[in-house]
């Protein structure tokens, strides 16, 4: 063949210049075989510009077409090249330039039967993607289907089928050129992350008939289970067994011998031995464990192509792991092959992705992970169910800060309201327990006990299985696999934290928590929500006595009952955490959510303060406010009942020198919520170096500490200059500061946010994605505002965003000090910090 007659043709041979971005990551796949001296039938790249031409019509075609049907059987296939094979493409087609003479030449070599299905499959694909005819019509098999198929063309088109291979050729990289540009072809593309202009490159490739006399076939190979990632040969072979027909005699070989019978290794140990032999090679070549397809013609090996493995979450870590200990990596390179967001999979059960899906909901995947149990519709009867050893899920329409025992009693969450930082989604992460929020189709009837989904009724005690990664609600229970830390898990980590970045601490606001966060090595606690310590069943009766008590005094007397218990909290985890830094949140929910709002409750309060009904119920009524979100609450609530504060600013300096007694010396950072205004600072800063020296007196015992402010509102990252004079750290807790800046309820967005993100208002959700535009400014303005004033000053994040990897990339090139996250979301942030630092020496190179 004469390649000057068709430049745009590119033979890919060994030495041919093959550019993924111009011929596609197939085309320079197969290059990459031809090089290994694989046997690769006769392959030809065209370019993405040579594409886009013939989806315009601006030329009859690529001229030299016809050359490509000199060999072999004169068939061809073409298959799509895009730059990224995720982007996918048009379908392949197979036995192009089939005519009249090539059938008959091939009825003589293989059987009139198996060349009647050869051109019967072109005609029928021809038509019905090229001439765009009626499926229907071509549907017919069997005996006599291919001249009725070769009529119904005639009939249809005024003319016979194509003859002219070349024009057949033609016509499909026109129609297949076409389909890439299609609106719904460009819209599933993007939805995996190619540009809306992605090129297409297109493979046009000698067919390798899996017919013949001999053992003949086709299959695929691969080297590593793709759910587990552990070594294993498996894969499918479909083929002639003695030369027995396409049609009936036809049978799938499993590649290797087990329980299922019949193996090609036993029917063909040396073509068996040559494939491994070929998958050895193009891991280490390639540098990746692959999927090859291969063709037998007569026993003779053709490798058609080779693709990336599709592969699990845990099979990437796994995978990636044993590539760069085997040397064929480098360990940055394994630790940037595997997406941060993939390890909360290993964190937790799955669901099999082998196994069935019954799905009944869908909703908000908040919490990832996989749980399957019984219907519960409240907190007592998850607590109930708990007591019983039951599994049991706690389906509510929203949860509210009673709920918390519940959702401790269940194994999973599923709610209709709320979004990915409501209180449901918060709480579930933090524990690490499936959860699903903003469920669409669902109807909950709790004094029924019944829940809706679509048109099924669930009733209480009905089993469901909740998908926190996929975010669908299962009917009954599903197949679950076991969490994945294994020593690969580990490896890939120590590897991660070898390459630097920004530091990562937990959120944990429980001694469990605690536990997870040192099991997962975060470097510490950047936020401890002392608040969910008061609902300990122990503890509300005493804060509700210190709500309705109307004096200091009397408020100081219920506090000081509480004041023992919130001391053991924090010396458990300063021993738990061992000289890492725990920063503690003083109190921030308003007094309300500490309170019944129902008949029931309100007359068991009464009760318990020994109060008129009539006087409980006037208290609750007055606590309550219109919008408890901008109300009293956190330092608000700190200044004006200044007695909450005292109390817990002796529990911590009180614990500090129990627990140094004990173990290395602890030096607690206080985080003052809600701050707008430096004056709050100053007040409460008075009040809790008064605690400080106090504690020092009567316990002769000396102790430093760090005061410091979680920075919510606006106001506060814009006078963060101001306020980090009396600060030594500044943390910004990005929930509430994108709630605040955008005029959004975290709680409530998710019922119109898929709406606004589908329609392009927000590109992402601002609550799962920070917002670099708007919040993100914020907190750049915050951060050289304080280091104005104060250089040195600590910077850091603990809003539900420090866990997400883009957010931390941010963060890092901010040259924030650290991010806090939910204890199972650390290790996510761990790869997501060496990423970025690893990304940023590469750019610095450059």
């Amino acid at each position: 063949m004469n390649m000057r007659d068709c430049p745009d043709l590119l033979e890919i041979t060994p030495s041919a210049e093959v550019e993924r971005v111009r011929h596609g990551w197939r085309a320079k796949c197969l290059q990459r075989l031809v090089r290994m001296d694989l046997p690769v039938p006769r392959s030809f790249a065209i370019p993405a510009a040579a594409v886009q031409t013939i989806a315009a019509g601006r030329s009859g075609g690529l001229p030299g077409l016809s050359a490509l049907f000199e060999t072999g059987d004169g068939l061809v296939s073409v298959r799509p090249s895009a730059v990224m094979p995720d982007w996918g493409g048009p379908g392949t087609v197979l036995n192009v330039g089939i005519n009249d003479a090539t059938h008959a030449r091939l009825a003589g070599r293989i059987g009139r039967g198996n060349a009647d299905a050869i051109y019967l499959s072109f005609v029928q694909s021809y038509a019905i993607n090229i001439a765009r005819l009626d499926p229907d019509m071509f549907a017919q098999e069997g005996d006599g289907a291919l001249a009725h198929a070769l009529r119904l063309y005639h009939d249809e088109m005024d003319e016979d089928f194509p003859q002219d291979p070349a024009r057949q050729l033609a016509e499909v990289l026109r129609s297949m050129a076409r389909a890439w540009d299609g609106p719904s072809a460009r819209l599933l593309r993007q939805a995996k992350g190619a540009p809306a202009d992605a090129p297409l490159g297109l493979v046009v490739q000698d067919m390798a008939l899996a017919l013949g006399p001999g053992l003949s076939g086709s299959g695929t190979i691969q080297f590593v289970d793709p759910v587990t990632g552990t070594p294993r040969v498996t894969g499918r072979f479909r083929g002639q067994h003695h030369g027995a027909a396409v049609g009936s005699g036809a049978e799938t070989l499993y590649l290797t011998c087990d329980e299922r019978g019949t193996s090609l290794e036993d029917v063909a140990p040396d073509i068996f031995a040559d494939l491994v032999r070929f998958g050895v090679a193009a891991r280490e070549r390639l540098r990746e464990e692959m999927q090859i397809e291969f063709v037998l013609t007569d026993g003779r090996i053709s490798i058609i192509d080779a693709v990336r493995l599709q592969r699990s979450s845990r099979a990437s870590v796994r995978i990636a792991v044993a590539l760069a200990r085997d040397g064929i990596i480098p360990r940055t390179e394994a630790v940037m092959r595997v997406e941060p967001r993939a390890l909360a999979d290993l964190l937790h059960h799955q669901v099999d992705p082998r196994s069935p899906r019954d799905v009944i909901a869908r909703g908000i995947n908040a919490s990832p992970g996989a749980a399957t149990g019984r219907i519960v519709f409240s907190a007592a009867a998850a607590q109930a169910a708990a007591a019983r050893e039951e599994a049991c899920i706690l389906v509510r329409r929203e949860t509210v800060p009673e709920d918390i025992r519940g959702m401790h009693a269940s194994v999973a969450v599923l709610t209709e309201r709320g979004g990915t930082t409501s209180h449901a989604a918060v709480i579930a992460r933090g524990l690490g327990k499936p959860c699903i929020v903003g469920a669409s189709g669902i109807g909950i009837d709790g004094r029924a006990r019944t829940l809706h989904a679509g048109a099924r009724l669930l009733r209480e005690g009905d089993e469901i299985t909740i998908d926190g990664s996929s975010g669908e609600v299962l009917a009954g229970a599903a197949a679950l696999l076991d969490p994945a830390l294994d020593e690969a898990f580990t490896q890939l980590l120590d590897w991660a934290d070898a390459a630097g970045g920004i530091g990562v601490r937990a959120n944990a606001d429980t001694p469990e928590d605690a536990r997870t966060a040192r099991r997962f090595s975060a470097q510490g606690i950047g936020l401890c929500r002392t608040e969910h310590m008061f609902f300990d069943a122990d503890r509300l009766p005493a804060m509700r006595e210190m709500i309705f008590a109307d004096k200091p005094a009397d408020r100081k007397l219920a506090l000081d009952r509480i004041l023992p218990m919130q001391r053991r909290d924090f010396i458990e985890l300063f021993e738990i955490m061992a000289g890492l830094p725990v920063t503690i949140r003083l109190f921030d929910p308003p007094l309300h959510e500490f309170l019944p709002h129902d008949r029931e409750g309100l007359r068991e309060l009464a009760e318990s303060l020994d109060l008129p009904l009539s006087d409980v119920t006037r208290r609750v009524e007055a606590l309550s406010e219109f919008n408890p979100m901008l109300g009293m609450r956190g330092v608000r609530l700190g200044i004006t009942v200044p007695e909450i504060y005292d109390m817990q600013a002796r529990a911590i300096f009180e614990a500090t020198v129990e627990a140094s007694r004990k173990g290395a010396p602890v030096v607690p950072e206080i985080m003052v919520p809600l701050v707008s205004a430096m004056r709050e600072v100053e007040l409460v800063k008075t009040r809790v170096d008064a605690v400080a020296a106090a504690v020092r007196n009567e316990r002769r015992s000396d102790f430093t500490y760090r005061l410091g402010v979680m920075v919510e509102t606006p106001r506060a990252a814009l006078r963060a200059g101001d306020i980090a004079a009396h600060a030594a750290f500044l943390s910004f807790g990005t929930n509430d500061l994108t709630q605040m800046t955008y005029g959004l309820s975290r709680d409530d967005a998710g019922r119109f946010m898929g709406i606004y993100v589908g329609q392009g208002v927000y590109a992402e959700d601002p609550f799962h994605f920070l917002d670099n535009e708007g919040v993100g400014e914020l907190l750049l303005v915050g951060a050289r505002r304080a280091r104005q004033q104060r250089p040195g000053i600590t910077i850091a994040v603990c809003g539900e965003h420090g866990g997400n990897p883009e957010s931390i990339d941010f963060c890092a090139e901010a040259q924030f000090d650290y991010v806090s996250c939910s204890p199972f979301r650390v290790p996510v942030a761990r790869l997501a910090a060496a990423q970025s630092a690893i990304n940023s020496r590469l750019r610095d190179k450059t």
